[in-house]
C-alpha cells in the first residue's frame, strides 16, 4: 500500500509561483507512474502532469508553465507552478499507480492518492 503526502498549497495571486511535493512511502523508477491531478468545485478530476521513468506528461493548459520532477533518494514528487492563472485554482491531488513507463490517462487508473492540497490564485 503506497502512502502519499502532498504539501506547498496555499493562495498565491494571479502571476506568482507555487511547489507542491507529495511524499511517497515508496517507489521504483519506471514501475511507479506518479502524477499531479487536480479537482475545482462541479468539475471532474483532470490530469495535469504526470512522470514515470523519465516519461513525462502535461496537460495542454499548463504546458510551459508547469514542471514536475522527482527527487528518488527521497521518493518524492514535485510540481513547480509558475506563471499562475485564476483557472489553476484548485485542489491538487498527489496520485500513483503501479505500471510499467507510461501513465494512464484517468483517475480510476490510479490506485493511490494523497490527501489533497489547496491552491488558490486571485487577481
Amino acid at each position: 500500500q503506497v502512502q502519499l503526502v502532498e504539501s506547498g498549497g496555499g493562495s498565491v495571486q494571479a502571476g506568482g509561483s507555487l511547489r507542491l511535493s507529495c511524499a511517497a512511502s515508496e517507489y521504483t523508477y519506471g514501475r511507479t507512474c506518479m502524477g499531479w491531478f487536480r479537482q475545482a468545485p462541479g468539475q471532474g478530476r483532470e490530469r495535469v502532469a504526470s512522470f514515470n521513468g523519465g516519461n513525462t506528461y502535461y496537460a495542454d493548459s499548463v504546458k510551459g508553465r508547469f514542471t514536475i520532477s522527482q527527487e528518488n533518494a527521497k521518493n518524492t514528487l514535485y510540481l513547480r507552478m509558475d506563471g499562475l492563472k485564476l483557472e489553476d485554482t484548485a485542489m491538487y491531488y498527489c496520485a500513483a499507480v503501479n505500471v510499467r513507463w507510461i501513465c494512464p490517462p484517468a483517475s480510476f487508473q490510479y490506485n493511490y492518492w494523497g490527501q489533497g492540497t489547496q491552491v488558490t490564485v486571485s487577481s
